[in-house]
């Protein structure tokens, strides 16, 4: 399990990624609301209200996620890697598998 204690850099664990690790992976994937999530930001995506994330669409569209740090709205590049995070991870999970099932570890 990742314990946030490695790489200053990238704060990840660059000694690999076990099936243990991305089975953990998987289940925050799954626990995590569905759907697509869009970040739209104030002055960039639209004219007037806070930045949020837009979680699902249409018939599917959860509630709206807003996202804080130190009491100030998160930046507009966290806002972003959260809300792609939730569409990136999954595919990258899928492509560790079906590199590892290839034997290519």
């Amino acid at each position: 399990m990742f314990d946030g204690s490695s790489s200053e850099s990238t704060g990840a664990d660059l000694a690999g990624v076990t099936e243990a690790d991305l089975a953990e992976i998987e289940n925050r994937c799954l626990a995590a609301m569905a759907g697509s999530w869009r970040s739209l930001v104030e002055g960039r995506d639209h004219t007037s209200g806070a930045s949020f994330i837009m979680v699902g669409v249409g018939g599917t569209r959860g509630e709206d996620m807003y996202g804080t740090f130190r009491g100030a709205p998160a930046s507009a590049a966290d806002q972003d890697f959260i809300a792609g995070a939730r569409q990136d991870i999954p595919r990258l999970i899928a492509e560790i598998k079906r590199l590892r099932a290839l034997g290519t570890n």
